[in-house]
């Protein structure tokens, strides 16, 4: 079964985002096969839902994360997922350094089109920064969609 893992800081905004519109996505494109999707935290508080204003935007979009409870990353869960994609470039470093023998599973979302952007935290921001947030990750996920699917199939 390919599995993916969405990483930011507190796993609370952006990575449940992710999480939530590439299930979506897998589901519209209705890609054959069992998927594991999920999310966590550099810096994550176990069991903290997700923040409102992403709940939110997810909402504004047909997909509900009011599930989501955030977890920590740690060696063990990583072990599980064969593509690691990060909102911002200190996740990316900071998970290579600390575990450099699955640094080939370990990305910037922004890498899966070739560029080496980074998502903004909208934490305690408006609920325009969420949305902003929301629109750069389906834009990334969208646009680098099929070499997601690749890299996580390998």
């Amino acid at each position: 079964m390919p599995a993916i893992l969405f990483v930011c800081t507190a796993n609370i905004c952006r990575s449940p985002m992710a999480s939530g519109l590439f299930t979506a996505m897998l589901d519209e494109a209705q890609i054959p096969g069992e998927w594991r999707i999920e999310s966590a935290g550099s810096w994550a508080l176990e069991g903290e839902s997700a923040a409102t204003g992403s709940q939110t935007v997810m909402s504004e979009r047909a997909i509900n994360i009011s599930k989501h409870r955030a977890q920590n990353v740690s060696r063990e869960l990583l072990l599980i997922f064969d593509l690691i994609l990060t909102m911002e470039s200190g996740h990316k470093e900071s998970l290579r350094v600390e575990f450099p023998d699955l640094s080939d599973r370990i990305f910037l979302l922004s890498e899966m089109v070739n560029q080496l952007n980074e998502i903004e935290d909208p934490y305690g921001g408006t609920l325009s920064e969420y949305e902003q947030a929301a629109d750069e990750i389906e834009g990334y996920l969208k646009n680098g969609f099929d070499e997601i699917i690749h890299m996580a199939t390998l």
